[in-house]
């Protein structure tokens, strides 16, 4: 059966691409990942046809590689990759945030309050699946609030490409505080303060899994 999806009915098609989408977006499935069309239908209940239009749509959008209709991965991650990604991600995300700043009522900086409290519960107990909806589910909350929908989309479209090595980074650090500057994001929004807002989320993405990743590739590098 399909798992965990909140949205409208669109219709079977949208329904299974909201699903796998949301399962590479938070790290469900890692890079160089093999999927299997048949595999898939299977556990999510549907034909294959659904999931083959899934998966092109994913496809488009970078989030898979399809060689053959029964050869479909999700990207390795290469440094070049990854710096390719986190620039790009530093261009729009802190943007987006900013925008974000004259909608966001006193409702909203309670829900990220309570995000980022369920955040640190998944670093303090390991959960990574938690870790990475919560982090998902922190930043959008920011980045949907503004009303410029094609950044927004954008956004979600760099998240489908890091987010499987995210998940990735998260199992070898699970010990380290990787939230430290949502704090500093939610006082600035109380603030009111756009440009504080701008430098804590570029803070996070630059400083938390951005070194870590740049790191890690780094040390993965034949010398």
């Amino acid at each position: 059966m399909i798992l965990n999806f909140k949205g409208p009915d669109e219709g079977l098609n949208a329904s299974v691409y909201a699903e796998l989408r949301k399962r590479i977006v938070t790290g469900f499935i890692s890079p160089d990942h093999e999927l299997s069309t048949r595999g898939l239908a299977g556990e999510l209940g549907v034909s294959q046809t659904p999931v083959r239009d899934a998966l092109s749509r994913l496809s488009a959008e970078g989030a898979v590689s399809i060689r053959s209709k029964r050869r479909v991965r999700v990207p390795e991650m290469t440094s070049e990759r990854f710096d390719d990604l986190l620039r790009c991600r530093l261009l729009l995300e802190p943007e987006a945030a900013a925008l974000a700043v004259p909608h966001l009522k006193p409702e909203d900086v309670r829900q990220l309050r309570e995000i980022n409290t369920a955040l640190e519960e998944a670093i303090k107990t390991g959960d990574a699946a938690a870790y990475m909806q919560a982090n998902y589910d922190f930043h959008f909350a920011l980045y949907r609030a503004q009303p410029q929908k094609t950044l927004t989309q954008l956004i979600e479209t760099l998240w489908l490409q890091f987010g499987p090595y995210m998940r990735v980074l998260y199992g070898r650090v699970s010990n380290t505080n990787l939230n430290v500057s949502h704090e500093a994001a939610i006082k600035a929004i109380e603030a009111l303060d756009a440009d504080a807002l701008r430098a804590a989320i570029a803070s996070d993405i630059a400083d938390g899994m951005g070194l870590l990743g740049q790191r890690d590739l780094a040390s993965t590098m034949p010398r």
